[in-house]
């Protein structure tokens, strides 16, 4: 929910208001119910707000308590908020309000920043003690909400979106040869804290960063996931494994059901989001609003899975809505879709979500969303190779990176190249890194705290949030992802990927969906890039801003102009739309 920004001034001087205030309203469909905005010095915290929990004005942001001197601007819901409030009552404390907002004041005087490892949630918060001048930022462990900095000598400014932070003006809007080498090679992924632009970082997930009155600044990580296996791990029957992570699932489906609102469901007719449903049902839920969303056929690919999400909703008796996008409206959409990310990202799915999101928001303000399970459980392709792996930083480059060194080079202009394989360094780096006990965990940990985190994550809240939706990733509950780092590879990758899951689903859902073959959220009309969409992609590379910005080789270029169905990443991404997607999203945000 919400999207929260601020300023930070070290030099004396009052925090900007008005740089505050254009902020904000960069924000405001993340936040269409409210808006807020206070200063206290050279601090300023800016917030607009989504009615979720607490629908009173008691929970506006942001929010002051003057008895123990802390401001704080939170975007998220803490899921675990009742069970903290009561500690804390039992504690001394005095409430004013009945959401979770409080719950972070006051857990934070009470146990400092380390509070954060207490929260069950999606949350990225920036709180101010007043005494000390002393601001705290955090983001949630798995970074479903985001916050962005910018930072110039004397000042610091974050926001919940990059096009905020634009917005407040004076940022270095250069581009980041380091990103541009990720966001070409690592599957357009800009691991943290860069992103495409100079001027603008990320806090990482499960990272708080102290800021002192002078600018002096640490960060902690405060979580990591580990994925090695326990004492008596390797013994547990693929049946215990099942138990265990169905019950995991169930708690993580009913925390996100915590709200003052009604909440819904994202029904893609995979295994995930059907599984979703079902455990509502199980749990008692009627009325469900589910949602699917489907595609015109292109290429005789067909582009919808209303088969599946009809027998799910049919089973379990949700209230259904399906939404069918023709191509007109699918090309239409795609500047609303790409202004409103905050990063450039190329998944087709991204218009998907977003125009989904369009409709759903007329009807409902949450949803519970599926991402997550295949990072977490093991459902992609590229992990089974990886078993019996010598090299698996090179055998996991092989398949998931879209280009080698000798491609990059070839395909940028020169002055962008860096002299190094930037993705295979960051992998190898990961995958060195301790923590994860074989080939397979060190992609899967990757996967779930990197690619996880600036992909299917950022797009589902980029996408809802355009439209003031809130989705929740109960597969992304924390103690849910521990318990499956825990499982071993080869029971993770049973029955084509994701065996423990299939097997909790088969105990919940009907086998067709348990056994159909694996689906993305098809938008053929994109894939193929041809007609309207590659004269799209053709115009914004061949602009003016385009030319003189010199990012990409031109005979490259025209290699893709020529034959883009002849140009595929191995994970069969359209080359010609992914250089297309950067360029537009730069032009979108007046880079």
């Amino acid at each position: 929910m919400c999207g929260i920004c601020g300023e930070l001034k070290y030099s004396g001087e009052e925090a900007d208001a008005a740089a505050i205030a254009r902020m904000m309203h960069a924000m405001s469909p993340r936040g269409p119910d409210g808006a807020g905005e206070i200063i206290h010095n050279g601090v300023g915290l800016g917030h607009r707000r989504l009615k979720i929990v607490d629908l009173s004005e008691k929970a506006a942001q942001p929010m002051s308590d003057p008895e123990l001197g802390l401001d704080i601007a939170f975007n998220g819901c803490i899921y675990n908020y009742p069970k903290l409030r009561h500690e804390l009552i039992g504690k001394g404390y005095r409430f004013f309000s009945t959401g979770d907002t409080e719950v972070i004041l006051k857990a934070y005087h009470a146990w400092g920043p380390s509070c954060v490892e207490r929260f069950n949630g999606m949350f990225a918060f920036a709180i101010h003690e007043r005494d000390t001048g002393r601001v705290v930022l955090a983001r949630d462990r798995f970074g479903i909400k985001p916050l962005y900095l910018s930072e110039t000598p004397g000042r610091l400014r974050f926001a919940s979106t990059l096009p905020a932070i634009l917005a407040a003006g004076d940022v270095d809007t250069s581009i980041d040869r380091v990103a541009l080498a990720h966001y070409m090679s690592f599957h357009a992924v800009v691991p943290p804290p860069r992103t495409i632009l100079n001027g603008v970082r990320k806090l990482p997930p499960a990272t708080i960063r102290v800021i002192e009155p002078d600018g002096s600044s640490s960060e902690t990580r405060f979580w990591e996931l580990r994925a090695e296996r326990h004492e008596g791990d390797l013994e547990r029957s693929a049946e215990e494994w099942r138990d265990m992570v169905l019950s995991e699932l169930r708690k993580a489906v009913a925390r996100r059901m915590v709200a003052d609102v009604p909440v819904g469901v994202l029904l893609s007719g995979g295994v995930d989001s059907s599984l979703i449903v079902g455990l509502l049902a199980e749990m008692g839920q009627t009325g469900l609003m589910t949602f699917s969303v489907g595609f015109e056929e292109a290429h005789g690919e067909k582009g919808d899975e209303f088969v599946y999400s009809d027998l799910i909703a049919e089973r379990f008796g949700t209230d259904h809505h399906k939404i069918f996008v023709p191509s007109a409206r699918l090309i239409g959409a795609l500047p609303g879709a790409i202004a409103a990310m905050s990063e450039p990202m190329v998944s087709y799915d991204n218009v998907g979500f977003y125009l989904l999101s369009q409709e759903v928001s007329k009807h409902i303000k949450v949803v519970q969303s599926g991402q997550g399970a295949d990072e977490v459980f093991g459902g992609y392709h590229w992990y089974p190779p990886l078993l019996d792996s010598a090299d698996p930083a090179a055998d996991y480059a092989r398949v998931f990176c879209d280009r080698n060194l000798d491609q990059l080079q070839s395909h940028l202009a020169p002055e962008w190249h860096t002299g190094r394989d930037e993705a295979m360094a960051f992998i190898a780096e990961q995958f060195g890194t301790p923590g994860a006990a074989t080939p397979v965990d060190k992609a899967l940990r990757l996967d779930a705290t990197v690619m996880l985190v600036d992909d299917p994550v950022k797009r589902v809240d980029n996408m809802t949030m355009a439209w003031g939706l809130e989705a929740r990733v109960p597969f992304l509950d924390y103690e849910l992802a521990e318990l499956a780092a825990r499982i071993p590879p080869g029971l993770k990758l049973s029955q084509g990927g994701k065996g423990v899951l299939k097997d909790a689903a088969r105990l919940v859902v009907p086998a067709e969906i348990i056994d159909r073959p694996k689906g993305y959220f098809p938008v053929p009309a994109l894939k193929y890039l041809d007609g309207a969409y590659l004269e799209m992609a053709r115009d914004a590379l061949s602009s003016p801003a385009a030319r003189a910005r010199g990012l990409f080789s031109p005979a490259y270029l025209e290699k893709l102009f020529a034959a883009p169905k002849d140009h595929l990443t191995p994970l069969r991404g359209s080359e010609l739309w992914q250089v297309a997607l950067l360029e537009m999203w730069l032009q979108a945000h007046g880079i």
